[in-house]
């Protein structure tokens, strides 16, 4: 579910460039993460279940969508980066640059993981 204030961060936030790639990754955790409630967290627009499972980050060149839990998902196609403990994440330049269908298994991944937690 999509929430207004998520609306205006990225409305008065983010790069005129950067606002469909925002767009785009918001319909994508609708999508493939129906039950994912869409907040603020720390500042930044993040999508949570039991705990928080994806955050955008901006910059002036890119959005980041990074995954809380990313360090424990099957990469199968190699384009999450990061090297901590827990978390990974993927780097968006342009909207043509980004991969629905990866994105959508990292989604279905970080939903699985978030379930699985509260799952006895």
């Amino acid at each position: 579910m999509q929430s207004d204030e998520v609306d205006e961060f990225v409305r008065t936030r983010l790069l005129p460039e950067h606002q469909s790639i925002a767009r785009a990754l918001r319909d994508l955790m609708s999508e493939t993460a129906p039950g994912a409630s869409e907040v603020i967290s720390r500042g930044s627009p993040a999508w949570k279940g039991d705990k928080i499972l994806a955050i955008i980050s901006h910059s002036k060149t890119h959005l980041t969508l990074a995954f809380a839990r990313g360090a424990e998902f099957d990469d199968a196609h190699g384009l999450l980066d990061g090297v901590g403990k827990t978390t990974r994440h993927i780097k968006i330049r342009k909207l043509d640059d980004l991969d629905r269908e990866a994105v959508r298994d990292y989604i279905r991944q970080a939903v699985a993981l978030d379930q699985a937690a509260v799952t006895p």
